[in-house]
């Protein structure tokens, strides 16, 4: 397998993107509660989120194989779909691109970035508190009485 090639995402991207975010994020079906709203996401959509935030991603061979998007948002840089595909897994790739949003916020002078997470991703929060994510409050969907997800933020140097 080639090295992989972190690289903008830009709406050229955005299909692609959002084929691989429904991939990712179907493997959450039967896991999480209520089902992802990311399997909702077009391509139009992303070219959207792209166009007024931006976003990176990590090809190999000229396949994208993973993804994340972000926008401004509560004085910060808001990240979320970090996807990684299956058989690219183990590499490094989620770090990376948590490290290319966090480098994109600085680019543009934010003190922080910040994201949502399911409480019963337990190995997604534990990657986010690695990376030096707190997490700040805890939130339900609506209709459920119990919280579902967490913000987590991390304050940048």
């Amino acid at each position: 397998m080639a090295a992989p090639n972190l690289h903008p995402l830009t709406s050229a991207h955005a299909d692609a993107t959002a084929a691989l975010i429904r991939t990712v994020f179907a493997e959450h079906l039967g896991r999480i509660d209520p089902p992802p709203s990311a399997l909702k996401e077009t391509g139009a959509n992303i070219a959207t989120i792209l166009a007024r935030g931006g976003g990176a991603g990590a090809s190999i061979d000229g396949t994208l194989v993973a993804c994340v998007i972000w926008e401004e948002k509560s004085g910060g840089l808001y990240f979320g779909r970090l996807a990684v595909a299956q058989a690219a897994r183990g590499l490094g790739l989620a770090r990376a691109l948590i490290a290319a949003a966090e480098a994109e916020a600085r680019r543009r002078g934010l003190p922080h970035t910040h994201l949502s997470v399911r409480l019963t991703l337990t190995d997604n929060r534990k990657l986010f508190a690695s990376c030096g994510y707190l997490e700040t409050a805890q939130h339900a969907h609506p209709g459920y009485a119990a919280p579902t997800f967490a913000d987590m933020a991390k304050t940048l140097a």
